[in-house]
C-alpha cells in the first residue's frame, strides 16, 4: 500500500511516530542533497542536520502552517526552503538586487532568464541543463550574455556576480511575491506536460517581469531533480534521528512501509 505524502503530513500533525518515521526516511536524504549543494563543507554536518528536523516539527513550521492538501513537490520545495535559510551566507562583495536584474536581463525571455537564475543557485550549466531540458551549451551561452548586460549596469563587476549574490537574491525573489504570482501548481503543470499553450503563453509574459515566479519556477524544476536522485534511508540509519526528535518508533510490524522496505 503507498502511504502518500498527505498521509505523512496527517499523522505528523497528529504526532504519529509512523509519519515522522516517512517523513525522516525519505526526506532526510533530501535535505542532505540540499546541504550538500548549498554548503559542501557541512554535507557531514549531524548537528545541522538535526536542527533542521527539529524546526519542520516546531507547531510554526510550514508542516503545520499549511492549510492546503500536501502535495510531495510542494512538501520538498517548502523543505529546500528551510534548509536554505539554516545555512549562513557571506554578503557578496559587489552586492547587486533584483531591480539591476529587471533592468539589466529585461531582453531575455523566460527561459532565458531561468538560465541566467540557475546561477544564482550554485547550478553549473551542466547541472542547470537537464533541469531545463537545454543543453550545457546553450545554458552557458547565455549566462556569458546575462553578464555581459549586467556588466553595462553597475559600476563594479566580476564574472561571478551572479552567484556570489545567489542567496540575498534568491531571499529578495522569494519575499517578492504580487498579487498576479502563480501558485505552485500551475509551474507543476508545465513539468508534467498538462499545461495549455494559452496557459504557457500567460507564464512566459508573467515571468518576464517577474522574478518571485522565476524563482518559484527554477525552485521547482530543482525539486523534481533532488527527488530523482533520492534513496530512502534504511530503518537503522532512519532510528537515531527519530530518536533525537523524541518520538517512539513505531511498532517495528509496520516499519517497512514507512523506510521504504528496508
Amino acid at each position: 500500500m503507498i502511504y502518500t505524502c498527505y498521509e505523512m503530513v496527517r499523522d505528523c500533525r497528529a504526532n504519529l511516530p509512523e509519519g515522522w518515521m516517512h517523513l525522516i526516511s525519505h526526506y532526510v536524504p533530501v535535505v542532505r542533497q540540499a546541504v550538500a549543494h548549498y554548503a559542501p563543507e557541512r554535507a557531514g554536518d549531524a548537528a545541522l542536520l538535526e536542527r533542521i528536523l527539529a524546526a519542520v516539527r516546531q507547531p510554526e513550521s510550514f508542516l503545520f502552517q499549511s492549510t492546503a492538501p500536501p502535495e510531495e513537490r510542494w512538501f520538498v520545495a517548502q523543505l529546500r526552503q528551510l534548509v536554505v535559510a539554516e545555512l549562513a551566507s557571506p554578503a557578496a562583495e559587489i552586492p547587486i538586487g533584483l531591480e539591476t536584474l529587471t533592468a539589466a536581463l529585461g531582453p531575455l525571455t523566460m527561459t532565458e532568464k531561468q538560465e541566467a537564475w540557475f546561477e544564482t543557485m550554485g547550478y553549473s550549466p551542466a547541472q542547470a541543463g537537464p533541469m531545463l531540458r537545454a543543453s550545457p551549451e546553450t545554458v552557458e551561452k547565455l549566462r556569458d550574455r546575462a553578464a555581459e548586460l549586467i556588466r553595462g549596469q553597475v559600476d563594479s563587476w566580476r564574472r561571478t556576480l551572479l552567484a556570489d549574490n545567489g542567496p540575498a537574491l534568491g531571499r529578495e525573489a522569494a519575499a517578492a511575491v504580487g498579487e498576479d504570482c502563480l501558485p505552485t501548481k500551475a509551474f507543476l503543470d508545465v513539468v508534467d506536460g498538462r499545461t495549455t499553450w494559452r496557459d504557457r503563453d500567460m507564464m512566459d509574459r508573467h515571468l518576464r517581469t517577474c522574478w518571485h515566479c522565476v524563482d518559484h519556477f527554477c525552485r521547482m524544476l530543482e525539486v523534481v531533480n533532488l527527488l530523482r536522485g533520492s534513496q530512502p534511508l534504511s530503518e537503522a540509519e532512519s532510528a537515531p534521528l527519530l530518536r533525537s526528535l523524541g518520538v517512539a518508533a513505531p511498532k517495528r510490524t509496520g516499519w517497512k512501509r514507512f523506510v521504504g522496505g528496508a
